[in-house]
Order: structure tokens, then sequence, then C-alpha cells
């Protein structure tokens, strides 16, 4: 049998590649334009490959009972790492991605099929713009993971955008977020001023030597209007393969500090990482 191909294609907004992982039957790495985006393997879809991906997986595994089928909305789709994931760790999930890119999602869904009972509808839109149209109180998680290039789009980081999120939540709904950036965190702080100026908990998570400001990473950002289980999501960082801390509380406040809400006029983009913060190899 011959050894999967890469495969290349111009989509709407850049330059995708599939690539074949030498070490994994059938999983695949998508880049765009060079940035890895998603790891995918299709016999093992609950394996998460990326930090960042594993930290949104432990939470998801928190917000409610195990298996406990959810309504999910991801803004932002790559390879649909994580809405593979909660089809099979919570069967019957119903799941709405949100992904600009037309061209990508044609590519994964061709290259990289959802199994027939995965439940997850594709749209091809601005991820704001069907959320502004999206049923009130209609999804139990908003998952954003959303990037132009290497950055979070200036109008997904305000007040109004996470009202917007607020509000399509039921109560006891979750919004999570991969946001980067680096010390002194400046984007960082101001979301999660805009989170809470809408949300009444918040818990954030990253790797150890990001938050000492030793290096450019993702954070995971958790928000709702009740407590997570925050003593089981950090055992479950804490003894990943990439550990983690999760602050929250008292801590979380004077992280935030004099940080204030973003408003539309005001929004900018997650800033631009440095080279190499994200390349291959």
């Amino acid at each position: 049998m011959n050894d999967p191909l890469p495969v290349t294609r111009t989509t709407d907004h850049g330059t995708a590649k599939l690539m074949p992982d030498v070490d994994r039957d059938r999983a695949w790495l998508l880049t765009v334009d060079g940035a890895p985006q998603s790891y995918v393997d299709l016999d093992e879809p609950a394996h998460l490959e990326f930090e960042y991906t594993r930290r949104l997986g432990h939470v998801l595994d928190v917000v409610a009972e195990p298996g406990r089928a959810l309504d999910v909305v991801h803004l932002g789709g790559g390879a649909l790492s994580l809405p593979r994931y909660v089809a099979v760790t919570r069967p019957g999930s119903r799941q709405d991605v949100v992904e600009a890119d037309r061209g990508l999602l044609e590519l994964v869904s061709e290259q990289l099929p959802l199994p027939r009972d995965a439940n997850i509808a594709l749209h091809a839109a601005d991820a704001r713009d069907w959320l502004e149209k999206a049923p009130t109180a209609s999804a139990d998680v908003v998952l954003a993971d959303v990037f132009s290039g290497a950055r979070v789009p200036a109008h997904l980081t305000s007040a109004a955008y996470v009202r917007e999120a607020g509000r399509v939540l039921r109560d006891g709904g979750v919004y999570l977020a991969n946001l980067p950036d680096a010390a002194p965190f400046a984007f960082l702080r101001s979301q999660l001023a805009t989170l809470a100026s809408v949300f009444e908990e918040l818990v954030l998570i990253a790797e150890p030597g990001v938050l000492r400001g030793r290096r450019f990473g993702n954070a995971v950002l958790v928000a709702g209007r009740r407590p997570v289980d925050v003593a089981v999501l950090t055992r479950l960082t804490a003894a990943d393969a990439f550990p983690a801390r999760v602050e929250h509380g008292a801590g979380l406040r004077e992280f935030i500090g004099g940080a204030r809400p973003v408003r539309d006029e005001d929004a900018v983009p997650s800033p631009e990482p440095p080279d190499g913060a994200f390349g291959i190899g």
C-alpha cells in the first residue's frame, strides 16, 4: 500500500497543506500559510496533539457530567479536531462549526471526512455574523478558536461580541477561547476584563513559562455564569503531558489589574507572534 501524500490547496484565506504523520496511521497535520492549525487522527479522534487543544479538551470534559451530550458552537474550524473529540467523548452532541474559509472547509471535508453519525453542521461564515443570527439560549458551549493568519481578528475581541456569545449560551453554559499573547499581557488582560463584563466566573489556563513571561504562547480562557470544577480541571492540566497552570479567583483578578473591557471602536487583533513561535520543527 502506498504511503499517503501531502495535499496542498489554495483556499479563500491562504495556502492550506495536509501532511500525513509518519508515526501514526491516518493522522494528519493541517498548516495554513506554514503555521500549524490542527492535528487529526482519524482512527483516534479523542487524541489531541496540540497543547492548547488538550487544555480545551480538559475543559470540555468537566463542563458537564461525563458522556452527557452537549450543544456546542465552534467558532473557527481548522481540521475539526475538537468537534471530532466532542462527538466521540459525548455521543449524541449537536455541533455547529463556523469557519470563514469555505475552501478550507471543503478541503477538510474531502480529505478528512467526518463520521456519518457525527451530527456536526459546517457553516462557511464570519464567526460574529453567524453568532449574531444564532438563536438565544441555544448552546451549552461556545468555543472560539478563530485566527486570521496568526492573529485573532479584532471584531472578535470586543464586549459587544462577548455579549452575543453570552446571549447564545444557555443558563450554565460556558464560553471558551484560545488566545495568544506574551508578557506584559496587555491583550490577554483586556480580554479577561472584557469577559468579566459579561460573565461572573473566569478561569485562565496556560503553560507556566508563558505566564512567567518567558515566551509567547496560547492561553485558554473559560467564562461562565456558574463555576466550573476548578479542582478537577487543575488536576487534569497538571497531570497532562504538557502541564499547565490554572488561575482563578483573587489571583486572576490581580492579573487583570486595571485592564478595561474592549469597545468595538477600540478593538485590535491579538499581537503578531514572533518568528518561529508556532513553526514546525
